[in-house]
């Protein structure tokens, strides 16, 4: 550590800094037990103390790395010895609640599903969604540039935040607290810190943009067997239901029957032999018409053919069960080490893709589990592969089956994860030699010494 303790626990305030047992007694992540490896967690409760403890670190060249939630899966938030972690934990107010702007400002550290109770306890929705909402905070969501269930209606988080306030690496408060929907005066300084996983500055508070609760919610899970006719079902339902498509998950056959696995007590609430299962979601302002105009549209698609079996959700313990079996990705661990995947491309390259990657993968490990789930509506895949180990060797090879097909066809390697470590080799698959030159340069302005997060992304 190049910054004494006894400085960063005076900077912090009381009950601010963690050393020793107290560091190592916590896990690098949710998915990570391996214990964090950095000297010193400090735990600041407002912008100016991050400010000053920034201010420090920047003077002796300490690196810092940010931790919120922990729930990301690319390495973003891990440490080194040596590093300082700056954890948001104790920032954790929501300060205002403006229910005439529809707005609300938060701290960086409030978990989302306390922002999205504190919005319906108002009669309103943040709309972002996505199933760690119960360890994820507004920070990490903000810094990673946050997808979830719900792109397809509201966009990626970057959409649902109107104003960010930010410490760069130097210690200067960079206050971009706008609660205007239309700000058009010059560069909107915020979208820097966007997505930028921690390396340009640490995001401390921020202006939600709110929405007006919906009046009414309709769940359905379709069975459909062709990817084709999934993507005519897209159109069929966005079109039919007027605008309040919100939702749009694919589960394909492998996922489905992992997750409804006999052994887990689960009963199916359709046959198990489909190719694809569609979780469907609409959220509308007519509580009394919007169900019966579902059950419309949702007949639509089984009498054309689009779908060969559907169940419509009655209830919210109902709506429940059906994403709970979405949501059920942890059962992917079962069959050893999974390696997973978070892609972006054209809907209409999906069939010819996967193809190729499962072409790849059988190849170079004859024996693997494969699993394909995901937003299908928004252009974004996941996918799961377990092949008994996750050694460097054969992540790497897996990776190249993966990563390997996109450039080809203008796609991501992160489609909302981010690329913290380890996507940091395959960024030049989908960002071009300038594109990753003109990242280095935002990085040497804003963060010259490189302490924020040394070694992600670039």
């Amino acid at each position: 550590m190049k910054v004494s303790l006894s400085e960063l626990s005076a900077l912090a305030g009381e009950g601010g800094l963690l050393e020793g047992e107290s560091v190592r007694a916590r896990a690098a992540g949710i998915w990570n037990p391996d214990p964090i490896a950095a000297d010193a967690i400090v735990r600041p409760r407002d912008t100016q103390s991050v400010s000053r403890i920034l201010a420090s670190c920047h003077e002796q060249g300490q690196a810092v790395v940010t931790h919120g939630g922990l729930t990301g899966l690319v390495g973003g938030a891990l440490t080194r010895p040596g590093d300082l972690v700056l954890s948001t934990e104790r920032m954790n107010a929501i300060e205002d609640l403006d229910e005439t702007g529809r707005t609300m400002t938060v701290q960086a550290g409030v978990r989302l599903q306390a922002v999205q109770e504190a919005a319906l306890e108002a009669g309103l929705e943040f709309t972002l969604d996505l199933g760690a909402r119960g360890s994820c905070t507004i920070g990490g969501n903000l810094a990673t540039n946050a997808g979830g269930n719900r792109v397809i209606r509201y966009g990626m988080a970057r959409e649902q935040v109107l104003g960010v306030e930010a410490v760069l690496a130097d210690g200067t408060v960079l206050s971009s607290m706008n609660h205007m929907l239309k700000n058009n005066a010059a560069l909107d300084l915020k979208q820097l810190f966007i997505g930028s996983e921690g390396t340009l500055g640490v995001i401390t508070r921020a202006v939600l943009r709110l929405r007006e609760r919906p009046a009414s919610c309709c769940t359905a899970l379709l069975a459909v067997e062709s990817l084709d006719d999934v993507i005519q079902l897209l159109r069929h339902a966005d079109r039919g239901l007027g605008g309040t498509l919100s939702a749009f998950e694919v589960m394909w056959r492998d996922y489905f029957r992992l997750v409804t696995a006999p052994e887990l007590g689960v009963t199916p609430p359709l046959g198990r032999d489909h190719g694809h299962y569609v979780l469907l979601e609409a959220l509308g302002g007519n509580e009394e018409a919007d169900p019966e105009h579902f059950e419309t549209v949702m007949g639509a698609a089984l009498e054309s053919g689009l779908a060969v079996d559907a169940v419509i959700a009655n209830s919210g313990r109902e709506r429940e069960a059906l994403w709970a079996l979405r949501d059920a990705v942890e059962r992917t661990h079962d069959a050893g080490p999974p390696i997973t995947f978070d892609v972006s491309l054209r809907i209409a390259d999906m069939q010819d893709y996967l193809s190729q990657v499962r072409r790849r993968i059988d190849a170079a490990f004859p024996d693997n589990q494969t699993w394909v789930f995901g937003h299908l509506g928004d252009g974004n895949l996941h996918i799961v592969v377990s092949v008994g180990d996750d050694s460097d060797e054969t992540r790497h090879k897996v990776e190249e089956a993966i990563y390997g097909p996109l450039q080809a066809i203008g796609g991501s390697v992160s489609a909302e994860h981010g690329i913290g470590l380890e996507k940091k080799p395959w960024l030049h698959l989908s960002r071009s030699p300038e594109e990753i030159e003109t990242l280095r340069r935002l990085k040497a302005t804003l963060d010259p010494k490189g302490i924020l997060n040394p070694g992600k992304v670039i």
